[in-house]
């Protein structure tokens, strides 16, 4: 497969009209969940090195993996808008949070609110930037 194969297979697989291949969609979320993992460690004074990060990153990330496997069973498509995100983010959050709890990793009521709200602004709200940038057709 040529170049050009594989890049117009990459627009087929991702929601109509985006310009950003798959692959970078997930990875973009992916790094987004490492960041509010190394923000809130940092906010509560643990080390914020790359094993702490990943230890307290991974539940999320696989939460975020479930959902992109879940949108892409069901809509044969990436979740790269805003609506289809929505489901990365709710799997994101109903995966993460029983995995902290299986591991022994603190669910206080204030670290799932923060979290609720905080992986919804980053998961769903690079994704209604790119809605409107798309809808406008400014890329």
């Amino acid at each position: 497969m040529d170049v050009i194969e594989q890049t117009a297979r990459q627009r087929r697989l991702a929601a109509p009209g985006y310009p950003l291949p798959p692959w970078a969609g997930f990875l973009l979320d992916m790094g987004l969940i490492l960041v509010f993992a190394a923000i809130g460690r940092g906010t509560h004074a643990e080390p914020v090195n790359p094993l702490g990060v990943f230890g307290t990153a991974w539940p999320f990330m696989v939460g975020t993996a479930f959902g992109w496997a879940l949108v892409w069973r069901i809509r044969k498509i990436a979740p790269l808008n805003a609506n289809d995100g929505v489901l990365v983010w709710l799997a994101t959050f109903a995966v993460g949070m029983p995995l902290r709890v299986i591991t022994g990793a603190g669910t206080a009521v204030p670290f799932v609110l923060v979290t609720m709200v905080a992986t919804a602004i980053l998961l769903l709200g690079w994704r209604f930037v790119a809605d409107q940038v798309v809808t406008r057709g400014r890329y």
